[in-house]
C-alpha cells in the first residue's frame, strides 16, 4: 500500500486523528472534564497558570498524583511521563532524597531571611559540580536571569543585552524579543507591555557568527544571554566552533557570556557547559536543580564578583539593590539542593538517563524511516526532539519554518491517549534516571502506531 507522506495528506489525516481522538480523552476522563464544564470561584480560567489551557488536549487533565516517572489523574488514568514538569521534574517525580529533606527542613523552619548552616556545604557542592563560579540563590531561573543581567550591566556600564531568536529565558523582559526583517521586535501576544524592550535588546540568528561580530563590535552589549543548545523553537543545535566563537568574540570585545542551563542541564553531570568545556562569565540553572522545589543558582566568575563587590563599596546605604527576593536562599530550599546534588543529580542517574535516550533516539529514527517521513531526531543529552524536517535547523527561522502544528497536535493526543504524556508545543521528550525499559519500549511502540496511522491512506 502507498504511504501518504505528502505535507497537504500529512496534515488532512492529522486533522482526522485529532477529531477521532478527542473524543476517546474525553470519555477516559469525566472528572476532569466536569471541572472545565462547571467551573467554580476561584482561579482565573480554572487553572491556576492561564497557559496550562493551552495544552494540545480537549482540556487538561488534573493531577491526583505523580511519582517516578508515572502521573494518575483525579480518573484513575496512569501515564508515563515524559513531559516531566518541562525539565523540573527530569529526576523523576518525588525523589526519596528530596522528599526527606522536606520533611526534615519542615521541622526547622523553613525560611528565615538568614543562612542555614548547610551553606558553607551546598556552595562547594555547587563549585564541585558546575565549576569555579560564585553562587547566588534565586528562586526561578526567570529571576536568576534577571538578577544576573543587572550584575552584568552594573559590571559592564552597558545597557543592552543580546539574545538570540526564539529564544527562551523564561519571563526575563528583555529578552521576549524576536527578530523579523532583520530587525528585533516585541514578541508578539505580550500582555501589558508597555516599556520599548528594544531599546535595551538585540535579537540575531543563532549560529550566524558574522551578526553576531557585527553586534557585539559595536561596544554595546553587556552580556549574551545564551542556551548551549536552544530549546524553545525547537531544539537547535550549535554549529561546530560557533560556541568557541562566541566566547572569543565576547572577550575580545568586554562583552559578558552568560549561559543558561536550565534546559540543556540535561546534557550530562554539570550541564553543557561541563561536558563540552565551555568557559561562561555567568551561570544560571533552574527547574531540576533543587529536585523540583522552587529553587535556582546563578553564578559568576570571580572577576565578575569582584566587580560587584567593587561596586557595591562605592554605593551608599545598605540591603536594596534590587537583587534578591526574601524567599530566595531558604533554609528549605539550601536543604533540597544539597539533597539534589548529593544524591539525586548523579553520575549514575545521568548514564542511565543516556543509555535510555541512545535507544529512544535509535527507535525513533527508526520508526520515522520505516513510515517514509521527512524528519529527524535532535538530541541533547537525555532531552529528545521530533523535528519535521529532513535537515538539522540552524536558526529559528529555519525551525518555525519546519514547525506543523496540526501534525504536533496528533502525535501529542495520539501518545496521550496510548498512556504516553510527552512536553506540549513541542515534540519534545525527557528521559528521567526513573524511567524504565518497559516505558521506553511503550513510547516507541506507541508513537509506531501513531505514525502508522499518520501516514496510512486507508480510514483508520
Amino acid at each position: 500500500m502507498a504511504k501518504n507522506t505528502d505535507l497537504a495528506g500529512l496534515c488532512a489525516t492529522a486533522r482526522e486523528m485529532v477529531a477521532r481522538e478527542a473524543p476517546i480523552y474525553e470519555k477516559q476522563r469525566p472528572r476532569s472534564k466536569a471541572m472545565f464544564e462547571k467551573p467554580e470561584p476561584g482561579f482565573y480560567d480554572q487553572v491556576p497558570q492561564h497557559w496550562m489551557r493551552d495544552w494540545p488536549m480537549p482540556f487538561p487533565f488534573a493531577v491526583a498524583g505523580a511519582s517516578g516517572s508515572t502521573l494518575i489523574d483525579i480518573d484513575g488514568n496512569e501515564l508515563v511521563d515524559f513531559c516531566l514538569g518541562d525539565t523540573g521534574a527530569m529526576f523523576g517525580h518525588a525523589p526519596q532524597p528530596i522528599v526527606d529533606a522536606l520533611s526534615q527542613s519542615g521541622t526547622r523552619g523553613l525560611t528565615t531571611m538568614l543562612p542555614s548552616g548547610e551553606t558553607a556545604k551546598v556552595g562547594k557542592l555547587l563549585s564541585d559540580r558546575f565549576g569555579p563560579f560564585v553562587f547566588q540563590i534565586a528562586t526561578t531561573a526567570s529571576d536568576a536571569n534577571r538578577f544576573a543581567i543587572r550584575v552584568a550591566r552594573a559590571v559592564t556600564g552597558r545597557k543592552k543585552i543580546l539574545v538570540f531568536d526564539g529564544c527562551y529565558h523564561g519571563a526575563v523582559d528583555e529578552t521576549l524579543v524576536d527578530l523579523e526583517n532583520g530587525k528585533t521586535v516585541a514578541r508578539k501576544n505580550l500582555l501589558g507591555q508597555v516599556v520599548d524592550v528594544t531599546t535595551t535588546s538585540v535579537s540575531i540568528p543563532f549560529n550566524d557568527i558574522e551578526a553576531l561580530k557585527a553586534a557585539l563590535e559595536t561596544g554595546e552589549i553587556a552580556v549574551v544571554l545564551a542556551e548551549p543548545v536552544m530549546t524553545n523553537c525547537g531544539m537547535i543545535l550549535p554549529d561546530e566552533g560557533y560556541l568557541k566563537a562566541l566566547r572569543d568574540l565576547t572577550r575580545a570585545t568586554g562583552t559578558l557570556l552568560h549561559i543558561d542551563e536550565t534546559h540543556t542541564i540535561s546534557t550530562g553531570l554539570g550541564g553543557y557547559t561541563a561536558v563540552h568545556g565551555l568557559e561562561p562569565d555567568i551561570f544560571v540553572v533552574g527547574k531540576p536543580v533543587g529536585g523540583g522545589v522552587p529553587v535556582a543558582i546563578w553564578g559568576m566568575s570571580e572577576d565578575v564578583a569582584q566587580a560587584m563587590s567593587d561596586i557595591r563599596a562605592k554605593m551608599s546605604g545598605i540591603g536594596h539593590s534590587g537583587i534578591g527576593t526574601t524567599l530566595s536562599g531558604s533554609t528549605l530550599q539550601i536543604a533540597c539542593l544539597r539533597a539534589c546534588l548529593e544524591e539525586v543529580m548523579t553520575e549514575a542517574a545521568y548514564e542511565t538517563m543516556n543509555r535510555h535516550a541512545d535507544r529512544l533516539e535509535q527507535g525513533f529514527t527508526a520508526a520515522i524511516r520505516a513510515a517514509g517521513l521527512p524528519w529527524h531526531v535532535s538530541r541533547v543529552g537525555a532531552r529528545l526532539e521530533i523535528v519535521f524536517s529532513a535537515d538539522t535547523v540552524r536558526n529559528a527561522q529555519e525551525s518555525r519554518a519546519a514547525a506543523i502544528d496540526g501534525i504536533q497536535h496528533a502525535l501529542h493526543i495520539g501518545l496521550l491517549n496510548q498512556g504516553y504524556l510527552v512536553t506540549p508545543f513541542h515534540n519534545m521528550v525527557l528521559v528521567a534516571p526513573t524511567t524504565t525499559s518497559e516505558q521506553i519500549e511503550g513510547l516507541l511502540g506507541a508513537f509506531e502506531n501513531v505514525l502508522k496511522r499518520l501516514v496510512a491512506q486507508e480510514d483508520m
